[in-house]
This record gives C-alpha cells, sequence and structure tokens, in this order.
C-alpha cells in the first residue's frame, strides 16, 4: 500500500508542480484524494489505471482542490467505468462538487455517483480494505478534513490537507511512518502552515517521516531552506520535499531481535 503525489504545488501552480492531490494504491483499488488539474492523464503517469478507482475523498471546496473533477468523471466514462463511484466529504463541499457538476452538464457521460457526508473524526469504511481510514477536522478558511491511513500492521500515514498547526491534526499524526503535511506560506498564515510548523508538527506527533506538498520553491522558499526550517523547528526524522508521482509505502513492522 502506498501513496503517490499526483500534484504537490500550491493553489499557483508552477511549471513543475500541479495543484496538490494524491492517490492511495492498495490491492483492493484506488482511492482518489482531491482532483486538481488533469487528474485522469496524471494517473496514468503515475502507473496506475484510472478505471481502478473505487472511491475518492475531497478535503474541501477550495478551486484547487475541486477544479479537475468534471473532467475526470467525464474521462472515466468515456473510458468505460461502469461502477457506482462513492464520494466522500464534509458535507459543504459535497454541496459544491455537485454544483460545479450541474454547471458542467456532463448529462450520461460521468459515472453514477454515490455522496457520502463525512463529519471530522468519522472513520471511512471501505469494504475488503486493508487498512482503515480516520479524520479529522483542519483549520483552514473552510472546513477541511485530514486523512489518517491506518494498515492492519499498525503503520500508519496521515495527510494534513490544507490547514495551520492545530491540534486535532497533530494528535492525527500521532506516531505515523508518514506524515505528509502542507507547507504553504514563509512565516506563519490563518488557515496554511509554514516549513518551520510543519516540522514543529512533525516533531511533537513523533513521526518517522515528513513530506512537504502545497509548496512553491517561488512562493514559500528554497527547497534547502524549507527543509532547514524543519530541523531548526526541532524535526530529526527524514524529510522530503514532495515532487510529482513520488510514492510513500507503508515500511513493514520492525521485529525486535
Amino acid at each position: 500500500m502506498r501513496m503517490i503525489l499526483l500534484g504537490v504545488g500550491t493553489a499557483v501552480p508552477d511549471a513543475d508542480r500541479d495543484y496538490t492531490h494524491m492517490v492511495w494504491e492498495a490491492p483492493d483499488g484506488l482511492v482518489l484524494i482531491d482532483a486538481g488539474g488533469s487528474t485522469y492523464q496524471r494517473l496514468l503517469r503515475a502507473g496506475v489505471n484510472p478505471r481502478d478507482l473505487r472511491a475518492m475523498i475531497l478535503t474541501h471546496s477550495h478551486a484547487d482542490h475541486l477544479n479537475g473533477l468534471p473532467g475526470l468523471l467525464f474521462s472515466l466514462k468515456l473510458a468505460g467505468y461502469d461502477r457506482r463511484l462513492p464520494i466522500y466529504g464534509n458535507a459543504p463541499t459535497l454541496t459544491a462538487a455537485q454544483r460545479i457538476l450541474e454547471a458542467f452538464n456532463l448529462e450520461t457521460y460521468q459515472p453514477d455517483i454515490e455522496w457520502i457526508p463525512v463529519e471530522a473524526g468519522d472513520e471511512i469504511t471501505l469494504d475488503g480494505a486493508l487498512y482503515h481510514i480516520h479524520t479529522a477536522p483542519t483549520v483552514h478558511s473552510r472546513p477541511c478534513l485530514a486523512l489518517r491511513f491506518d494498515s492492519d500492521n499498525r503503520r500508519a500515514l496521515v495527510y494534513s490537507a490544507d490547514t495551520e498547526p492545530c491540534d486535532a491534526v497533530r494528535d492525527l499524526a500521532r506516531g505515523a511512518a508518514v506524515l505528509i503535511h502542507e507547507a504553504t506560506t514563509p512565516e506563519p498564515f490563518p488557515g496554511h502552515t509554514s516549513p518551520y510548523q510543519a516540522g514543529e508538527v512533525a516533531a511533537a506527533a513523533g513521526v518517522a517521516r515528513l513530506v512537504l506538498v502545497h509548496y512553491s520553491p517561488r512562493w514559500t522558499m528554497s527547497a534547502d531552506r524549507a527543509i532547514a526550517e524543519t530541523r531548526a523547528a526541532g524535526f530529526t526524522g527524514e524529510v522530503d520535499i514532495g515532487r510529482e508521482f513520488a510514492s510513500y509505502s507503508l515500511p513493514p513492522v520492525q521485529k525486535k531481535p
């Protein structure tokens, strides 16, 4: 099981960083998290089959996280996707997504969709999955969900979604093998996180690896400085600047000798 980064940029993309969204790949299929940009093509470039999509989770309703949804659904239908697609999200986000699709008037050129509201703190349960998905509220300008993927071997990967540092996300990330955390701004800013603050969150949560996304070397800071900021904040684990199509697998539990 692994998370593949489909985009890692801010709401103003760079030449090599599209809007931040990602896909969870597991033996039972794909779970897409948000849909920014040309998502269908990015799934292909990531080496996965878009028709293996079994669910979507929309973290919140800002345009950079939803703008690719109509095109994705249109392409899926034309490619022969014939399953009912569950789409999870908080109520305001699902309402926004439904309005967007109404405006595009896709008619029959979209899969049958099951809209499933999720409140922060709920668990998302997928039939037959070898993992559990837990949610938590973030602190952002719109209601937003952070996500934790727990495998049966007790290893976890957490995605902060858009947020300023907050206890709920810190607690959700506690002990995770991988924390994918936004790092949008060079300094503290309402609703977002700086690399320094992301380092503080990772250190306090005791995660093994920190991956910075929703990041731009132009709008945030250089990659070297961003990594140095996480170190200055006290994080001593592995730090990556998120790259398009990089993947992060959950490592196996190390057995004690």
